[in-house]
C-alpha cells in the first residue's frame, strides 16, 4: 500500500510542474491578445507569488486540520479551478481574479507534500520526486506549445492541463485512506500531539531557523536569476546567437532535472548535509566556467553544472528539516520554508535587472557568486546551530 501512496505523490509533484512555466510560455499570445504591455506578466506573477507565501505561511495550520492528503486534494482542485478559470478569461483582469486562487493552492501543497515526504521516506525520494517537478515543468510548456502550434490557443493549452489536474484530484480524494497507514499515523501523532500551530514568531525563536530561512533565500534567488537571465547574459556579454543561447540555457534545467535523477542514487552514501555541501561545489566550478573567457564549449558546460549543483540543494534542506528541528516543529518550519524561497524568486531576479541595466550584465556570474557565497555561509550555520541543539 506504501507504494501506492508514493505512486501518488509522484504525481502529486508531476502535477505541482505542470502549471509553473504555463504563463511564460503562453505570454506572448496573451498579451498580443488582450492589448496590454508585455510586462504586465509580472503583474499576473506578482499575485500568483503572494498567494503562494500567504498559503505557505498557513499550511501548518491547514495541515494539522485537514492532513497532508486533504491539503494535497484541496489545493489541487483550487488549482485546477484556476487554471479552467484562466481558460476562459478573455480580458486581463479575469486573468489576475483567477491568479489569486493559482496561488493560494500551490503554497499549502508545496509544503504539505514535502513535509510528508520528508517524514515518511528515504533521502533519495525526496530527490526524485523534486525530479518528477522537473518532468512536470517541462511537460507544461510542450503542452501548451502543442496548444498554440495546432491554432488551438493558449486557451486550450490552460484547458488541457486543468483536464489534467482534475483528474488528479479524484485520483488524490480515492487515495486519501492510503495516507492514513499505521506507520504515518504514528509519525503524525509525534509530529502533533494535540499542540496548537506555531506563530511565526515562536518559528523565528527556534535555533537555526533564520539560518535555513537566508539559506532558501538564496538558493531560489540564485536558480531564478539563472533560469531568467542566462539567455540574455549570452547573448549580450558572450556574443552567443539568441537560438544558441536559449539551446544553452536549457542545459540548466536538464542538470537540475538530470541531477535529481541521479542524486537519488547519491544520497546512499552522502547525508542531506553533504549533498548539499557537493551541490555549491559544483555550482561554484559552474559559475567559475561563466568567468573565465574558455569558449562557448566552457560556457555550455557551466551552465549545465549550475544545473547540476542547484539538483540536491532544494530537496536535501528540506529532507533534513525533521532532524534539524523535530517532527513536531516540521510542517510550520517548511511553510515558512517555502515562503522564504517565494520571496527569493520574487526580488533577486528583478534586482540583477536593476543592477545590469545601470552597470552591464557582465555583472550576472558575480551576481550568483555573491548569492552563492552567502547560501554556504548559511548552510554552516545552520548546521552549527542544529547541532548545539541536537
Amino acid at each position: 500500500m506504501i507504494h501506492l501512496l508514493l505512486a501518488v505523490i509522484y504525481l502529486s509533484f508531476i502535477s505541482l510542474g505542470l502549471p509553473d512555466s504555463l504563463l511564460g510560455a503562453a505570454w506572448p499570445s496573451i498579451y498580443q491578445e488582450f492589448g496590454v504591455p508585455v510586462s504586465y506578466s509580472g503583474v499576473i506573477f506578482c499575485i500568483i507569488s503572494v498567494g503562494t507565501v500567504i498559503s505557505s505561511l498557513q499550511s501548518d495550520r491547514l495541515t494539522r486540520r485537514f492532513g497532508a492528503g486533504g491539503v494535497t486534494a484541496i489545493s489541487v482542485a483550487m488549482t485546477a479551478a484556476a487554471l479552467f478559470g484562466f481558460s476562459v478569461s478573455n480580458s486581463f483582469w479575469a486573468l489576475c481574479l483567477w491568479a489569486i486562487p493559482y496561488g493560494l493552492g500551490a503554497g499549502s501543497v508545496d509544503a504539505a507534500l514535502n513535509n510528508y515526504v520528508a517524514l515518511h521516506f528515504a533521502s533519495r525520494h525526496m530527490s526524485w520526486l523534486h525530479c518528477m517537478w522537473g518532468i512536470g515543468a517541462s511537460v507544461g510548456p510542450y503542452i501548451m506549445g502543442a496548444a498554440l502550434t495546432h491554432d488551438a490557443g493558449w486557451h486550450m493549452g490552460y484547458r488541457v492541463i486543468s483536464v489534467m489536474q482534475l483528474g488528479l484530484t479524484i485520483i488524490i480524494v480515492l487515495s486519501l485512506p492510503l495516507w492514513k497507514t499505521k506507520a504515518a499515523v504514528n509519525t503524525e501523532e509525534q509530529a502533533a500531539p494535540s499542540a496548537k500551530p506555531l506563530t511565526l514568531k515562536e518559528i523565528f525563536r527556534i535555533p537555526g531557523v533564520k539560518a535555513v530561512l537566508v539559506t532558501f533565500f538564496c538558493y531560489c534567488s540564485l536558480e531564478q536569476t539563472t533560469s531568467l537571465w542566462a539567455s540574455s547574459y549570452l547573448v549580450l556579454n558572450k556574443g552567443i546567437s539568441a537560438e544558441t543561447a536559449a539551446s544553452f540555457a536549457s542545459l540548466f534545467f536538464l542538470g537540475i532535472t538530470a541531477g535529481r535523477a541521479l542524486c537519488g542514487f547519491l544520497t546512499l552514501k552522502l547525508n542531506d548535509a553533504q549533498m548539499v555541501r557537493m551541490g555549491i561545489g559544483f555550482i561554484a566550478i559552474g559559475i567559475a566556467a561563466l568567468l573565465l573567457p574558455l569558449g562557448e564549449t566552457a560556457t555550455l558546460a557551466g551552465l549545465l553544472l549550475i544545473g547540476f549543483g542547484c539538483a540536491p540543494i532544494y530537496p536535501s534542506i528540506i529532507h533534513a528539516t525533521p532532524s534539524n528541528f523535530g517532527a513536531d516543529k516540521s510542517q510550520a518550519i517548511i511553510g515558512v520554508q517555502m515562503a522564504s524561497a517565494y520571496i527569493g524568486n520574487c526580488l533577486m531576479p528583478p534586482l540583477f535587472g536593476v543592477l545590469a541595466n545601470h552597470t552591464t550584465i557582465a555583472i550576472f556570474p558575480y551576481y550568483l557568486l555573491v548569492i552563492l557565497i552567502l547560501l554556504g555561509t548559511m548552510h554552516e550555520t545552520l548546521q552549527k546551530k542544529t547541532k548545539a541543539v541536537q
